[in-house]
C-alpha cells in the first residue's frame, strides 16, 4: 500500500514496480461494489493526502481536483457559488472523485447532469512506462502537432487514432445508446471525429486499468436555488417504472424508483419509520425533484406534474416543498442498501446482478422480466434505483457459500446478462464491473468491440500491470470470492452472545465495504473517530471489519484470537459505538473489540492502564477512605509525575478529583422524602464518586417530578470500562451482584434511571448480549431510562421556568449510538432552554481512552476538529451541556469552561 504526497510521488511509485515487474490498482474511497480496487500488487490509494481541490474557476464554471478528493468537499466548495459537480452517488460524503473517474458514477441526479464521463474536461494521467499526459479533447491541428514532435506521446496517439478507424463503424453500431452505458471501456465513442477524439472522456470508467489519473479537470453546472419534491405512488414497481417517460416530459433533476419490498425492510429494521408518513398510500413509489430559481415557480412545475397523473386512478401524489421533509423523505431512499441488508426473517443477500440500465422506456418490462427470472431462480431482491436514467439496482438473495449455490449463482448471471442485452441495456450502469460482470461482457457486446477493449488497453498498458483481470482478460466472476465452499470459519465460544449476527463469524462478516465509516465531517455522525484522527483504512470500521474476517478465513492473518494485527487495529478503536447507529449494517466495533481482547489478553498481562483505569470502580470505591490524599497525590509535583507513570497515563492530562463526600453517602445523610412511585437512581461510578453534584441534581429534578428516589443498598457497577480490555468475566461479575441486589425492583418494574449515558448504554446493549436469554437482564434493560428521556415524559405541565437560557450541547457518543437524543432535546424545549447540538462526533477522550499515554494526542486532535474550538468561542453566558463525564473531563481541561450535565441544567431551568 503505497500513499503518495504528491503526484511525483506516484511517478516514483511506478517507477520501482516496473523494476520489480509488480502490478498497480489505483483507489479512491474503495466503495465499489465490484471488486475494482481489490487485486495483487501494489495499492495506491490517493485519499488520505493527494485530496486537494486545486482551482474553482468560477467563470469557465470548472474544478481542477487531486483524485482523492472527496465528492462533497467539492460540491460544498462549489455551492458556495451556486454551483455543483453534477453526479452524484449514494457515497458522495465519503467517495473519491478519482474513483469516480475511474468507475464513471453517475448518481440521484444524472437524469440531468449525466454521468461521471459527461462532467470530465481533462485528465493528466500516468501510464504503467512513466509517461505523463495531459488529455482532452484532440483538434486535427493538435493531433497532427503531436504526432510531429514524435515520441511516445505520438505513438499513442497514432494507436488510438488507427484504433478509433478500425472499429468505429462498429461502436456507432452496437454500443447501447442508453443514459447508464457504463460496462466496459463504455466511452471509446468519445474518440470518434463527431465526438471531439476526446481521449480524457475515452479513459473515464476504465477502472485503473489503463492510466493513473493524477488530476482531472471537472465541469461544473448551476445548482437550482430551490428544489420541490413529488412522491408518486403505484400498485406495481413495473408501472412506477411505465410512467417513468411521461415524467421525464417534466424535465426532472432526479427520477427514483423503490419498491415495497424495501419499506417492508425498513419497517423490520426500524429504520426511518417515523419518515414514512410522507409516502402516499400506494405499494411503490417513484421520486421526482422538481428545480427552479423560485419556490414559487417550483411549486407550479410540481402541480402541472401531479396534475397529469391524477387523471389515473391508480396514481397517488404528495408535493413535499419544505426543504426538511425533503430531507426526510429522501433519507428512505437513501436507506436502499441498509434496509436490504441483513433484514429480520428474510434470506441474506448479495451484490452482483446489481446495478443493470435499460432505455428508461423499457425499463417497466425489464423488471417485470427480471422479477420473473428470480423467482424462477427462487431470489428474491427489493427493486429500487435511477429509474430516470433506466437503471434499477437489486440486491439479491443467491447462495454465496456452496458450491450448488454458486454453480446457480453463475446461471442467473448469464441468463440475466443475456436479458438485459436483449433490451439494449448494460451489465451496469451505475458501479462499473471489475470482476462481478467484466467476464459477461463478450455477451453485452460481442466477440469484436471486446477484442477493441484489450487493444484499447495495449495501447496504454502493453505490459498489462495496470489493475489485471478487470474489464480486460477479467478474472472469472466466480474466483476469489471473500466466502465461497472454502470459507469455513472455525467454531467459536464466545462470551457476547452476537445474536442478531448470528454468532461472532456472522460479526465478522457483516461490513459491506460501503465505507461510511470514512466520512471526516461530523454533521450528525460519530463513526469513525479513529479514522478521522489518522486516515488509515485499518484504523477505520470497515478496515477492522475485514481484518475480523480475515483472522477467521486464516492466511496471512494465522494467529486467530492472538494476531498481532488486529489488535493493532483495534487498539485505536475509541469504542464509542458510532458504528453501531451510523454504520448502514450496524457494524458494532465496540463490542466487537471486547470480544476480540477478552481472547487477546487470555492469560497474559494487559498493560498498565488497562488496571489503573478499567478498575477505576475499585480505586474510587477504595479513594473514598482517604480523597483529600489521592487527590494530593495526582497533582503534587513528582508525586503525579510518579503516579501517572505507574497508570501510564499522559503526563498532560489532569486525573479527575474525587469529591471529598460520595454521592450515595450525602443521600443517605438527607431527611427522607415522601414521593410517589418508586424510582432507582443509578449511582455510577463518575457521578458517584467524582460529580456528585449532578447526581444530587438528579434526586431533586426526579423529586420534584414527583418520585421517590431511591439508590441501591451497595455497591454497584456495571463494569462500562472493564468492555474496552476485554475484561467481560468480571464484568458479568458485576452484573451479576446486580441481579441479586435489585431482584425485587426487577421483579417490581421499578423503573431505573441512570444518569452516565455510558453506563445507560451498557444497560440497553451489553446487558442484553452477555446474558441473551436471562429473563432478569432483559427486564432490567428495559426498565432502564436515561435521565432526559425519563423527565421529558414525567415533567409535570407548567413546571419549567419561563425564562430562556442559550446553551451549546454536546452528546455523548454512546448517546448518540445507544439512547438516541431525541427525548434530550425535546426534555430542553420544554424547559425554554434554546439550544445547539454540536456535530462535535465523539470528543476524542471516550473513557479512559485519552488518559492513556499514547493517546493523548489522537484524543486532542478529535476534540480539536469541532467541540473545543466551538466552546471557546461561545458566549461566557451560554451553558455548556454535556453529560458524559468524559466529555465534561476534556472540554473543561481543553478551555477552562465549566459544563453542566443536562441534570444540573433542568435543576437550574426549575428552580431547585
Amino acid at each position: 500500500m503505497v500513499l503518495p504526497q504528491t503526484a511525483e510521488d506516484v511517478s516514483r511509485c511506478l517507477s520501482i514496480c516496473r523494476r520489480h515487474d509488480a502490478q498497480v490498482t489505483s483507489r479512491g474511497g474503495g466503495t465499489s461494489l465490484a471488486g475494482q480496487t481489490i487485486n495483487t500488487g501494489v495499492i495506491i490509494d490517493f485519499s488520505k493526502y493527494m485530496n486537494r481541490i486545486l482551482e474553482l474557476d468560477l467563470t469557465e464554471r470548472t474544478a481542477r481536483v487531486e483524485p482523492g478528493c472527496i465528492l462533497d468537499h467539492l460540491r460544498d466548495a462549489a455551492g458556495e457559488h451556486g454551483l455543483t459537480f453534477g453526479p452524484d452517488p449514494a457515497t458522495h460524503n465519503h467517495n473519491t472523485l478519482g474513483g469516480m473517474i475511474g468507475n464513471n458514477s453517475c448518481g440521484v441526479h444524472s437524469v440531468s447532469s449525466g454521468r461521471t464521463a459527461d462532467n470530465v474536461i481533462r485528465l493528466t494521467a500516468l501510464t504503467y512506462r512513466g509517461l505523463q499526459l495531459n488529455v482532452g479533447p484532440t483538434s486535427q491541428q493538435e493531433f497532427e502537432s503531436i504526432l510531429a514532435a514524435g515520441g511516445p506521446r505520438a505513438d499513442i496517439y497514432r494507436a488510438l487514432d488507427n484504433l478509433r478507424q478500425k472499429y468505429g463503424d462498429l461502436i456507432r453500431d452496437r454500443f447501447p445508446n442508453i443514459p447508464r452505458r457504463v460496462s466496459g471501456y463504455a466511452d471509446l465513442d468519445k474518440l470518434l471525429p463527431e465526438n471531439g477524439f476526446d481521449v480524457a472522456k475515452a479513459l473515464v470508467g476504465t477502472e485503473g486499468t489503463c492510466v493513473t489519473v493524477l488530476e482531472a479537470k471537472l465541469r461544473l453546472v448551476p445548482s437550482p436555488a430551490t428544489r420541490v419534491l413529488v412522491i408518486l405512488g403505484f400498485r406495481d414497481i413495473a408501472e412506477a417504472a411505465d410512467a417513468v417517460p411521461e415524467v421525464l416530459r417534466f424535465e426532472p433533476l432526479a427520477i427514483e424508483g423503490f419498491d415495497a419490498f424495501l419499506v417492508d425492510a425498513m419497517k423490520r429494521k426500524d429504520l426511518h419509520v417515523d419518515k414514512l408518513d410522507i409516502l402516499p398510500d400506494a405499494s411503490d413509489w417513484l421520486f421526482v425533484e422538481l428545480g427552479a430559481d423560485s419556490l414559487e415557480e417550483a411549486e407550479e412545475r410540481a402541480r402541472k406534474l401531479t396534475g397529469h397523473f391524477e387523471k389515473m386512478p391508480s396514481v397517488t401524489a404528495n408535493m413535499v416543498a419544505d426543504p426538511d421533509r425533503q430531507a426526510q423523505a429522501w433519507l428512505i431512499r437513501e436507506a436502499g442498501l441498509p434496509a436490504s441488508a441483513y433484514v429480520p426473517d428474510r434470506p441474506e443477500a448479495w451484490e452482483a446482478w446489481e446495478d443493470s440500465a435499460v432505455p428508461p422506456d423499457r425499463l417497466g418490462d425489464y423488471i417485470r422480466e427480471l422479477r420473473a427470472l428470480y423467482e424462477r431462480f427462487g431470489y428474491v431482491s427489493p427493486m429500487y434505483g435511477h429509474f430516470g436514467d433506466g437503471l434499477v439496482r437489486c440486491r439479491v438473495s443467491f447462495d454465496p457459500k456452496s458450491e450448488g449455490g454458486i454453480r446457480d449463482w453463475r446461471r442467473f448471471m448469464e441468463e440475466a446478462a443475456d436479458l438485459v442485452v436483449r433490451f439494449g441495456g448494460s451489465l451496469s450502469g451505475e458501479h462499473g464491473d471489475g470482476q462481478a460482470r467484466a467476464e459477461l461482457l463478450e455477451r453485452m457486446y460481442g466477440a469484436e468491440l471486446v477484442q477493441a477493449f484489450n487493444e484499447f488497453k495495449a495501447i496504454w498498458d502493453p505490459d498489462g500491470r495496470m489493475n489485471p483481470g478487470k474489464i480486460v482478460h477479467p478474472y472469472p466472476l466466480t474466483s476469489n470470492l471473500r466466502l465461497g465452499p472454502s470459507y469455513k470459519p472455525p467454531p467459536l465460544e464466545t462470551t457476547f452472545a452476537f445474536g442478531d449476527e448470528g454468532g461472532f463469524a456472522g460479526a465478522a462478516e457483516r461490513c459491506v465495504g460501503v465505507g461510511k465509516c470514512r466520512r471526516v465531517d461530523s454533521e450528525e455522525q460519530v463513526m469513525c473517530p479513529s479514522y478521522i484522527a489518522t486516515r488509515e483504512e485499518k484504523h477505520s470500521t470497515r478496515g477492522r471489519a475485514r481484518l475480523l474476517f480475515e483472522m477467521l478465513h486464516g492466511g496471512p492473518i494465522d494467529k486467530g484470537w492472538r494476531s498481532d494485527q488486529v489488535e493493532d487495529a483495534l487498539s485505536l478503536c475509541l469504542a464509542c459505538k458510532g458504528c453501531k447507529s451510523d454504520c448502514p449494517v450496524n457494524v458494532d466495533m465496540a463490542t466487537y473489540k471486547g470480544e476480540f481482547r477478552s481472547h487477546y489478553y487470555s492469560g497474559r498481562l494487559r498493560p498498565r492502564s488497562a488496571y489503573f483505569m478499567g478498575l477505576i470502580h475499585r480505586w474510587s470505591r477504595a479513594a473514598t477512605l482517604a480523597p483529600g490524599l489521592v487527590n494530593f497525590i495526582f497533582r503534587a509535583p513528582g508525586l503525579s509525575t510518579a503516579a501517572k507513570f505507574i497508570g501510564d497515563i499522559a503526563p498532560q492530562r489532569d486525573m479527575p478529583k474525587f469529591a471529598r463526600e460520595s454521592f450515595v453517602s450525602r443521600f443517605r445523610k438527607r431527611p427522607p422524602h415522601a414521593g410517589g412511585r418508586r424510582v432507582i437512581l443509578w449511582p455510577d461510578t463518575f457521578n458517584n464518586y467524582l460529580r456528585p453534584d449532578t447526581a444530587m441534581a438528579a434526586v431533586k429534578c426526579l423529586e420534584s417530578a414527583g418520585f421517590t428516589v431511591v439508590v441501591p443498598e451497595q455497591p454497584l457497577c456495571c463494569g462500562r470500562p472493564l468492555y474496552d480490555w476485554g475484561m467481560l468475566s468480571t464484568a458479568k461479575g458485576l452484573w451479576r451482584r446486580t441481579f441479586d441486589a435489585l431482584a425485587e425492583e426487577i421483579e417490581a418494574g421499578t423503573p431505573l434511571v441512570g444518569l452516565e449515558p455510558a453506563c445507560v448504554a451498557a444497560f440497553k446493549d451489553e446487558l442484553v448480549n452477555l446474558f441473551p436469554d436471562d429473563p432478569p437482564a432483559r427486564r432490567l434493560a428495559s426498565q432502564t431510562h436515561y435521565f432526559s428521556d425519563f423527565m421529558a415524559e414525567c415533567l409535570p405541565k407548567g413546571l419549567a421556568s419561563p425564562r430562556n437560557v442559550s446553551a451549546l450541547v454536546h452528546i455523548h457518543c454512546n448517546h448518540h449510538a445507544v439512547i438516541g437524543k431525541e427525548g434530550e432535546r425535546r426534555l430542553f424545549d420544554l424547559l425554554n432552554i434554546d439550544h445547539r447540538v454540536m456535530p462535535s462526533g465523539c470528543c476524542g477522550m471516550a473513557g479512559a481512552f485519552g488518559f492513556e499515554r499514547d493517546k493523548y494526542q489522537i484524543s486532542m486532535d478529535l476534540a480539536e476538529r469541532v467541540l473545543l474550538p466551538a466552546v471557546r468561542e461561545a458566549p461566557e453566558d451560554q451553558l455548556i451541556i454535556a453529560s458524559g463525564f468524559s466529555c465534561r473531563e476534556q472540554i473543561e481541561q481543553g478551555t477552562n469552561r465549566k459544563t453542566l450535565h443536562a441534570a444540573e441544567a433542568v435543576a437550574m431551568q426549575l428552580g431547585l
